[in-house]
């Protein structure tokens, strides 16, 4: 685990900075403009800053359900370069844990792209959140570094946040896998066909398997989403 420092955004400075480093994250201008990160903010939401020493690396923003659902949905999260790997997405998670929790929020709802295997198995199989539904180009075109050229398939996850994480399921119980691409975000800028072919291929598989009853229960790490 880092030693990195995960504080709340209250100052209008603070906002345009983690803007700034958002952009950085998804190379473009305006990826969570810093009136809607103020506005979040100053409503009570979720809005913090990753910092190592005095300098912000990341930033997060989340925002609440709602009330009768006692639930929050975490937006966007994003890391600079050279940051990962140091534990960020765990730590940052036991904060946002931690922060739901006080202001009594049982459920915390995201959204990841089903076909980027390392916030597959973060997701599902470290965290053990459950997935609830899978979402069809979920945000429209998408014209960042990370997503240009790809429909906006999402997986839409609920991690309980007092429950134990759901268990991925024993081989038993396992009734299909899915395959996924190793690596699609350099599939995207080297064949971008081959990348649309992927995003088609693992929508029909998940969506046909979902549609029979079966659901999503967890990533194996040789790349491929499991159901049962």
């Amino acid at each position: 685990m880092s030693d990195i420092d995960i504080r709340p955004l209250d100052t209008v400075d603070a906002i345009h900075v983690a803007a700034g480093v958002l952009d950085r994250v998804w190379g473009e201008k305006g990826t969570m403009p810093a009136n809607i990160l103020r506005a979040l903010e100053h409503a009570g939401n979720y809005v913090v800053g990753l910092y190592d020493g005095e300098a912000m690396i990341g930033a997060s923003a989340a925002f609440f359900g709602p009330p009768a659902a006692r639930s929050m949905h975490s937006h966007i999260t994003g890391v600079l370069p050279g940051h990962q790997g140091r534990g960020l997405g765990r730590q940052l998670k036991n904060h946002q844990r931690d922060w739901a929790l006080e202001r009594g929020v049982g459920h915390i709802t995201w959204t990841f792209d089903p076909l980027i295997p390392r916030n597959a198995h973060f997701n599902l199989a470290v965290l053990g959140a459950r997935v609830t539904d899978y979402l069809v180009n979920q945000y429209g075109e998408m014209d960042d570094d990370v997503n240009r050229g790809d429909e906006s398939d999402r997986l839409l996850v609920s991690w309980a946040l007092a429950e134990p994480p759901a268990p991925t399921p024993t081989d038993a119980a396992i009734s299909a896998v899915v395959p996924v691409p190793d690596d699609i975000e350099g599939l995207r800028r080297t064949d971008p066909a081959a990348a649309a072919d992927w995003r088609v291929r693992v929508r029909e598989e998940v969506r046909g398997h979902l549609a029979s009853g079966r659901r999503i229960g967890g990533f194996d790490r040789r790349g491929y989403l499991i159901l049962s």
